[in-house]
């Protein structure tokens, strides 16, 4: 008997941890009282836990609605938190005699949490690569349990160690600088088998990655680079998700991902969005289409795929401290969903900003994506910053080329500027030299054309229209061609990493000409900061003469005029052409600092040359 008695035990013991209700997952884990939509979607995962009945102990939150989709094993749980009060509560779940408990909180915001100031053109952005920026902490190149378990920096698609510590350590550096704004490309979760470096996988949206460091430790450096006066922005990616998310390898309903059935690619071809024209066939591929067979496509008209997208980011932002958010292949998504997205983030914060990845060809296909648009009326975007990729490829030629008055050099640039009568707002374009997916700007590194035609380049990315963004390693001439690999693309940053031959966050390890650009770049990335005639100010331009191109910013009684020489040659202007924009007889030009006297008939401007004069 007593042995029967112990097998009886062991019996109900197994059939008890069997049948027991598993949570694995809950998300959000807390929420926050007084936040302008009051309905919370909270996603329960765990084993043949949609048989359970729900119900909460809450005082002030409210059961709207529970959702059980065909998997078993989720529960959409939808609170009404119109009267809800930070408080402490726990979600029940029951199934006969067997009750899971699953505590839950609803907190107190922040004071003025919904008043913070997003990026704008007074900032500039400077873009980083985590896992290529610097090591800081070793301990986490591995994590145990997760599937990419190597560090190998010779080869450009596996992980090199970078981290929050490492970028944490520099902080000094990248506010020396003079940039005003981080922007991370993606930190969460990429529980990948391999490739999982660049982050557009994530597998977890509630967790930073491991390897990086740890939730806190993320909320850790927001803080410290707001105590150094600068802002962050988080890479986001609702298009698509990592295929090792347990969203696709457990799916909650089989409309949760376009194509369900099978991989399909997408066609890349995203004027479908746009085009009057496009067929039915077109915009489906497009829009629906996986990007790359580990990327499944989300399906964002799902409501429960959209509530969850939508809720993930303002969790980030309140949690995370965050002034911004860019994100990624915005128009592969769907439209109306991405619309009601931005909407509803600005609704909750009036000021925040959000840069949709714009990658197209021209400059109306760019501008029927921002807020307000004409070309996209009736329909809006509600997206306020698009990301200027045309510009780009115009100043990719332009600063190579003599310029000539028609379509050469700096004429490229006039032409191109002049027609910004498309775009609702040009202050809220993202522009740029390059970033993580293009070719570095500048190459043949020692070539002393070269440099100059990076100064020329640096010297209008920051005093055009428009929020700049530059690359992390421009300042210091890192040079990459994508025909080598995007890998390659994100180099290390020398001197990130213990044993690193150069360290190239110390000047004094810096060759000669690393300094002049980083010099260059420093001192017009100060003179820039505050000042409203670039942030604020209207343009006015002169089409190109002799090879010279001239440009005004000016608000209130503050002026700035840049002169451009498009050319190999020295050349002379005359300045009766451009009286209207020369309100004293002198100038001081904020590069060499020195004293420029315009009461002269011309101006003599040394080749491929920059002047930047403040009045």
């Amino acid at each position: 008997m007593r042995k029967n008695n112990i097998i009886l035990l062991l019996l109900v013991f197994v059939c008890q941890s069997i049948f027991a209700i598993d949570i694995k997952t809950v998300e959000p884990e807390f929420w926050w009282a007084g936040m302008k939509n009051p309905e919370l979607q909270v996603m329960l995962y765990g084993n043949n836990i949609a048989k359970s009945d729900v119900s909460i102990t809450a005082k002030t939150a409210k059961i709207k609605e529970v959702v059980k989709l065909e998997s078993a094993n989720y529960i959409f749980l939808y609170l009404d938190l119109t009267n809800a009060q930070p408080e402490k509560f726990n979600i029940i779940l029951q199934q006969g005699k067997d009750k899971k408990v699953v505590p839950y909180e609803i907190k107190e915001r922040k004071p003025g949490s919904a008043d913070r100031v997003g990026f704008n053109s007074g900032d500039v952005l400077y873009l980083i690569m985590p896992d290529r920026f610097s090591n800081g902490d070793p301990t986490n190149d591995i994590v145990a349990g997760m599937r990419e378990a190597k560090v190998d920096r010779n080869d450009q698609y596996t992980r090199h160690g970078g981290d929050f510590k490492g970028v944490s350590n520099h902080l000094d550096y990248i506010q020396d600088l003079g940039v005003t704004a981080i922007w991370f490309n993606p930190v969460l979760e990429n529980d990948m088998p391999d490739g999982s470096y660049h982050g557009y996988a994530t597998t977890d949206y509630y967790k930073v990655d491991r390897r990086f460091g740890s939730n806190q430790e993320f909320v850790d450096l927001v803080n410290k680079i707001h105590e150094k006066g600068m802002k962050v922005v988080m890479d986001m990616i609702f298009n698509h998700c990592g295929s090792n998310h347990f969203f696709f390898t457990d799916r909650p309903s089989k409309d949760w991902f376009n194509f369900p059935d099978e991989y399909v690619q997408t066609s890349y071809k995203t004027t479908s969005q746009h085009d009057p024209y496009a067929s039915a066939a077109d915009k489906k591929l497009a829009v629906e289409g996986w990007f790359v067979e580990t990327m499944p496509d989300l399906n964002q008209r799902n409501p429960h795929v959209a509530k969850y997208l939508i809720q993930n980011s303002i969790w980030w932002i309140e949690y995370g401290g965050l002034d911004g958010i860019r994100q990624d292949t915005h128009p592969y998504a769907d439209y109306d969903m991405m619309s009601r997205w931005c909407k509803e983030v600005t609704e909750e914060y009036p000021d925040f900003n959000i840069v949709g990845e714009t990658w197209l060809n021209n400059n109306v296909a760019v501008s029927f994506w921002q807020k307000d648009s004409k070309l996209a009326a009736p329909r809006n975007s509600n997206l306020r910053c698009v990301m200027d990729f045309p510009l780009m490829g115009v100043m990719e030629n332009a600063f190579d080329e003599e310029t000539n008055p028609w379509d050469k050099g700096m004429a490229r640039i006039y032409e191109y500027l002049g027609q910004d009568i498309v775009f609702q707002n040009p202050h809220e374009l993202l522009i740029f030299l390059d970033n993580h997916d293009t070719s570095r700007f500048y190459r043949n590194i020692g070539q002393t054309s070269n440099l100059q035609r990076y100064k020329q380049a640096i010297a209008f990315l920051l005093t055009t229209r428009g929020i700049p963004e530059i690359y992390y390693g421009t300042e210091i001439l890192m040079a990459a061609d994508k025909s080598e690999g995007d890998g390659f693309l994100r180099r290390d940053f020398p001197g990130g990493w213990d044993g690193d031959s150069v360290n190239a966050f110390n000047a004094s390890e810096r060759t000669a000409q690393q300094n002049e650009a980083f010099d260059y770049m420093k001192k017009i990335l100060n003179w820039r900061k505050g000042n409203e005639a670039i942030s604020k100010g209207t343009l006015k331009h002169f089409a190109p003469m002799n090879g010279v191109y001239v440009y005004e910013r000016k608000y209130n009684d503050k002026s700035v005029v840049v002169v451009l020489n498009g050319s190999e040659n020295e050349k002379t202007i005359d300045l009766a052409v451009y009286k209207e924009i020369l309100p004293k007889n002198q100038a001081k030009d904020i590069i060499s600092e020195n004293i420029i006297n315009l009461d002269n008939s011309s101006l003599t401007i040394k080749a491929r040359s920059v002047f930047i004069l403040e009045f």
